[in-house]
C-alpha cells in the first residue's frame, strides 16, 4: 500500500512538472521575467516530494504487520506445543512398552515355574491322565444311557481312592486362585454326577458330567497341563 501511495505521488509530481513545461513560451517568459518565482516553485515541489517519500506508513499497514508477527509467533508456539505433546506421547509409549515387557517377563517366569513343577510331578500327572480316561468312559456310558457302566467307573461316593489321588494332584499343581476355584467347581460337579448316576437320573447325570468336564478342562488350561494330558 505504501509503494502504491508513493507511485501515485510521483505520478502526480511528473504531471505537474510536465504541465509546467508544456508551454515553452509562457514558461520561458515567466522564468525570464520572474526567476525568483521559478526557484520558489522548485523548492515547493522538492519539499512535497520529500514529504511523500518520508511520510510514515499508514496505521493500517502497521496493523497488518502486527497481525503478521502475531500469526508467525502463534505458529512457532503451536509447533513448540506440538513438540512437547509428541515428547509426552513418546514418554507414555515408552512406559507402555516397558510395562508390556515386564508383563511378558513375569508370564514367562510363571510358565517356566509351572513347567518345572509339572516335570517334577510325574506321579500326579499320571493320576490326572487316569481321570481323563475315566471321564471319557463315563461320558460314553451316559451318552448311551448306560448308567450302570458309568457307576462302575465312578464308584458310589467321592471317598474312593482315585478321587483322593486326583485331589492330591490338584493340590500340588494349583498355584493360582483361579485354578483352585476350578478345583472346587470340579469336585462339586463330580459329587453331583456320582449322586445322579447312583439315582439313575439320566438328565441330571448329563448336566453334571458337562459341568465336571468343563471345570477340569479350564483347570488344565490354567495350570499348563492342557498339552500334557492325552485325550483332552
Amino acid at each position: 500500500m505504501a509503494t502504491s501511495f508513493l507511485s501515485t505521488a510521483n505520478a502526480f509530481l511528473s504531471s505537474t512538472l510536465a504541465s509546467s513545461s508544456s508551454s515553452p513560451s509562457s514558461s520561458s517568459s515567466s522564468l525570464s521575467v520572474c526567476p525568483h518565482k521559478r526557484n520558489a516553485k522548485r523548492q515547493q515541489l522538492t519539499a512535497l516530494s520529500k514529504a511523500f517519500t518520508e511520510s510514515p506508513l499508514p496505521s493500517s499497514c502497521l496493523t497488518k504487520r502486527s497481525l503478521s508477527v502475531c500469526f508467525i509467533s502463534s505458529f512457532v508456539f503451536s509447533m513448540g506445543g506440538k513438540g512437547c505433546f509428541d515428547a509426552n506421547a513418546a514418554i507414555l509409549e515408552a512406559d507402555d512398552d516397558q510395562e508390556l515387557l515386564e508383563k511378558v517377563k513375569r508370564d514367562r517366569k510363571k510358565r517356566l515355574e509351572r513347567q518345572g513343577v509339572i516335570s517334577s510331578s510325574k506321579v500326579e500327572t499320571g493320576y490326572l491322565q487316569d481321570l481323563v480316561y475315566k471321564l471319557s468312559k463315563v461320558g460314553q456310558a451316559i451318552d448311551n444311557n448306560d448308567l450302570s457302566t458309568a457307576s462302575s467307573v465312578l464308584g458310589r461316593s467321592t471317598d474312593t481312592d482315585w478321587v483322593q489321588k486326583v485331589n492330591t494332584a490338584f493340590t500340588k499343581l494349583s498355584s493360582s486362585p483361579e485354578a483352585k476355584t476350578e478345583v472346587d467347581t470340579f469336585n462339586s460337579s463330580l459329587a453331583s454326577l456320582i449322586s445322579s448316576v447312583t439315582k439313575n437320573d439320566i438328565e441330571s447325570s448329563k448336566v453334571a458330567f458337562v459341568a465336571s468336564a468343563r471345570a477340569f478342562e479350564k483347570w488344565t488350561s490354567l495350570t499348563g497341563l492342557l498339552e500334557q494330558l492325552k485325550g483332552l
